[in-house]
């Protein structure tokens, strides 16, 4: 499969992180991003049957307001919410009922590694896909992965009939011993596998002008965007056919289409650049938490603490809001307890390895979260 399958350019539209209003998406904002999208020249867009809204947001955006053959749409089997091997057309049905469309370009099994591709195994997964594009229900397979290196070695000597591999990529989790992004890719490559990437900006921690990214390459070259950064990076690998981008304006739009289309290689100053701006990321302090949930298991507000001192060191770390604003208002819902709710009981504290102040940090940041989240919603 050569990049251009289809007439792909590079860039793909995630249906992640739409831009929301009034707790709902923002239609008109979405279908004025998605006809700037179209109009200049792109075509790929990604979603899957777990993300809440987004195939029906992407057949009311995309589906019923353009021609099909204009673009193409990837979407995922999400086998974890499967128990039965039949259940998977079934789910399949959803989505094309959903998406208003007869066919899936790309259809992909969702998030393998570790005991999920026991699952996959467990049903035929493999089967189910070739099956669904011998009928004409998808033209191409492949899956999206969150595994080991050797697992997904494996997966590819097993199954080389998968056509694609969507890898999480971008030059912070490069040499990250927890994600192993090079690795991953070497093994795709090996295995001549087109690879898709997610996360090319870590979900936008690496895109803000005013972030720790940010400070290094704006003082480097004032005249670009900290986004085209992280995308020159990627589209600078061998055997990636699109790169995804979880746009929420025109305004991004309009960047990332300029960096491709006025693509230049980094050249070994800028790639050295990259490389102080992960270093400094990954040498800035912050609360170590390790996601035990021993204090969640005895919080009487049942807080989720992990979720929120996650985001807090994003705050820390990379100084975004934005993002930060997305992944709170994910997280909280009507009638979940947030860190205000914290009454300093301490009783989290008595339970945590790490010795966290828990308490304390809550009530530092609740303020600064309540802000963002309300501009968040208010946007």
């Amino acid at each position: 499969m050569s990049d251009n399958q289809l007439g792909i350019k590079k860039l793909g539209f995630g249906y992640m992180r739409l831009p929301i209003k009034n707790g709902r998406f923002d239609s008109e904002t979405v279908n004025a991003m998605v006809d700037r999208f179209l109009e200049l020249g792109y075509s790929y867009f990604d979603t899957a049957f777990i993300y809440e809204g987004s195939e029906d947001a992407l057949r009311e955006s995309l589906v019923e307001r353009h021609p099909r053959e204009s673009f193409s749409i990837t979407t995922k089997l999400a086998t974890f919410a499967i128990s039965d091997p039949s259940k998977q057309r079934e789910q399949l049905e959803v989505s094309l009922k959903r998406l208003g469309t007869d066919y899936i370009d790309y259809y992909f099994i969702h998030g393998l590694g570790g005991e999920s591709i026991k699952l996959a195994d467990k049903l035929d997964s493999w089967g189910y896909l070739r099956s669904m594009k011998e009928l004409g229900l998808t033209r191409h397979i492949g899956f999206s992965f969150h595994g080991t290196p050797a697992e997904l070695d494996d997966i590819l000597t097993k199954h080389p009939e998968m056509e694609l591999v969507q890898l999480q990529i971008n030059y912070l989790d490069w040499e990250n011993p927890e994600v192993r992004s090079r690795e991953l890719y070497e093994v795709a490559r090996k295995h001549n596998k087109q690879i898709s990437v997610m996360e090319p900006t870590k979900g936008g921690l690496l895109a803000g002008q005013d972030s720790t990214a940010g400070d290094i390459l704006k003082a480097f070259n004032p005249n670009v965007s900290v986004a085209s950064w992280a995308f020159r990076f990627i589209w600078s690998l061998e055997g990636v056919m699109v790169a995804l981008s979880g746009m929420e304006n025109l305004e991004q739009i309009n960047d990332n289409a300029n960096t491709f289309d006025n693509f230049t290689p980094l050249t070994p100053e800028e790639r050295a650049k990259l490389e102080e701006v992960a270093e400094r990321i990954r040498s800035t302090p912050r609360i170590p938490c390790t996601s035990c949930r021993y204090c969640t298991t005895h919080c009487p507000q049942k807080i989720q603490i992990p979720i929120y001192i996650g985001i807090y060191n994003n705050m820390l770390v990379f100084r975004d809001t934005n993002s930060t604003g997305y992944s709170y208002s994910q997280n909280s819902f009507p009638g979940a307890s947030t860190p205000a709710d914290c009454i300093k009981c301490r009783a989290c504290e008595e339970h945590c390895p790490q010795h966290i102040e828990i308490s304390d940090i809550m009530e530092k940041f609740t303020s600064k979260l309540e802000e963002v989240r309300a501009r968040f919603r208010a946007a």
